[in-house]
């Protein structure tokens, strides 16, 4: 939100799907979002250059370019023609001066293991040098396997972290999405391992445990510890966009409009934690602590 919360907030073109993007960019002024994730369907049919001078004219920015990859064949295309795609959606989120564009490695596709997860390591390597020359980071993004069956092979933050330490460039990252592993005990075990290679953060909220059939719920709506999760990632220093995106039922019911006001109610009040959080610590702090216990004198 504009000036408003501790981090950029954004919402997402899924949240609002029906909604074109000329409807979806006012809105996002009038509550007062200023970022927002495009689904690439939606952008094609409004095509690139349409959506610049939009987003330009709304003063609105682009969070996420959603989403390439399936490497391993799954979708149907050749690793070549995922290469190809995933090189146009980077040249597409260069355009729109998008700094991240999510990617999903893709199931097993009757591969084994190892050869998929080869088959994407390959591809990451070749893909993430020009992502960086284009300004752009890939963020890779792992689907519980509890999510949806069948929906991918890297299934756990730990293998996503693994995969991007293991290929090494500046250019690929790790999309956390808070919906699947806020109550995941490694997202809290593990958080000096792997946040120097979060690049987004995705939140929706449930009530449960994770299965296939859940909705996306607003954040608040759900029982996840979001804001404990949010907190820890602020406070161990991460600085990047935190996109809101439900999805489901409850946003259908809800209307779109009043799902935008309840995700400015939700940002609104994160922001006045953050800001208490913040001058309870500033208040705790004095120079002889911080130096040690000892103050040098002139």
């Amino acid at each position: 939100m504009r000036s408003s919360t501790p981090l950029p907030i954004a919402v997402s073109q899924l949240t609002t799907l029906r909604w074109e993007l000329p409807e979806e960019l006012c809105h996002c002024v009038e509550h007062g979002f200023d970022a927002i994730s495009l689904w690439r369907p939606k952008l094609s049919d409004t095509g690139v250059a349409y959506a610049r001078e939009l987003l330009q004219q709304a003063g609105v920015r682009v969070s996420s370019l959603q989403w390439a990859g399936g490497f391993t064949g799954s979708d149907g295309r050749t690793f070549e023609e995922s290469l190809a795609d995933c090189q146009e959606a980077i040249e597409t989120a260069e355009q729109l001066a998008c700094p991240v564009l999510t990617i999903y490695a893709g199931s097993r596709g009757g591969h084994t293991l190892s050869h998929a997860r080869r088959l994407v390591r390959h591809a990451l390597r070749e893909l993430a040098p020009a992502a960086e020359a284009a300004g752009v980071t890939l963020a890779l993004k792992p689907i519980h396997h509890r999510e949806v069956a069948g929906g991918g092979f890297m299934a756990s933050l730990e293998e996503a972290v693994s995969l991007i330490e293991e290929v090494d460039e500046a250019g690929l990252g790790l999309a956390l999405d808070l919906w699947s592993f806020a109550d995941d005990p490694w997202l809290s075990s593990g958080m000096e391992q792997f946040l120097q290679h979060v690049r987004l953060v995705l939140v929706a909220d449930r009530n449960g445990p994770l299965h296939e059939d859940q909705e996306r719920l607003p954040p608040g709506a759900g029982n996840l510890p979001l804001k404990q999760q949010l907190a820890s990632l602020i406070d161990a220093g991460y600085q990047g966009d935190i996109e809101i995106d439900p999805v489901g039922e409850r946003v259908m019911q809800t209307g779109y409009e009043e799902t935008l006001v309840a995700i400015g109610r939700y940002a609104a009040g994160f922001k006045r934690e953050g800001q208490h959080r913040i001058s309870r610590q500033a208040a705790s702090w004095s120079p002889l602590a911080a130096a040690g216990g000892q103050v040098s004198r002139p």
